[in-house]
């Protein structure tokens, strides 16, 4: 029996603009570390609706929930499994974000000579490798080509 291929997710289909500067780059980029685990979809979707619908929407927001209160709302989400290892992963990401970028994926972009840095400095982010990078990365090659021109 063949496998259904699995969903290309697009940051329009859930109302995001990645060019619309830092607060839509975010967003993008949770949802992408999000998808990027080992889990449904569907739940990481859910999930992040929690944190979009709560406004924990940017990394200072992430940090400055308990670790108690993060686990709850992974949990709601149906990250169950997964939601002590996720607190830990989001709130060491949300902390290299700050300390390296100022919490700015835009100005990790705008310090990236081309893609492929842009890419290797995501991937220096804990808990991001090359498929998180890869989903976040489907919506930047607007930026990219905007420096060409």
């Amino acid at each position: 029996m063949a496998k259904r291929p699995k969903p290309q997710h697009h940051a329009a289909d859930y109302g995001i603009d990645i060019t619309a500067g830092d607060d839509d780059m975010f967003r993008w980029f949770l949802l992408a570390y999000l998808f990027g685990k080992p889990i449904q979809s569907s739940v990481a979707a859910q999930t992040w609706q929690l944190f979009i619908d709560r406004q924990i929407d940017t990394p200072w927001a992430i940090l400055q929930i308990s670790p108690r209160r993060l686990v709850s709302l992974l949990d709601e989400g149906k990250y169950t499994r997964y939601d002590e290892v996720m607190t830990r992963a989001l709130r060491t990401c949300m902390q290299q974000l700050i300390d390296n970028y100022e919490g700015s994926l835009m100005l990790m972009y705008e310090l990236s000579e081309n893609e492929d840095e842009f890419s290797q400095r995501l991937q220096h982010l804990y808990g991001v490798g090359p498929k998180t990078a890869e989903i976040f990365m489907r919506e930047t090659a607007e930026l990219f080509a905007r420096r060409i021109e």
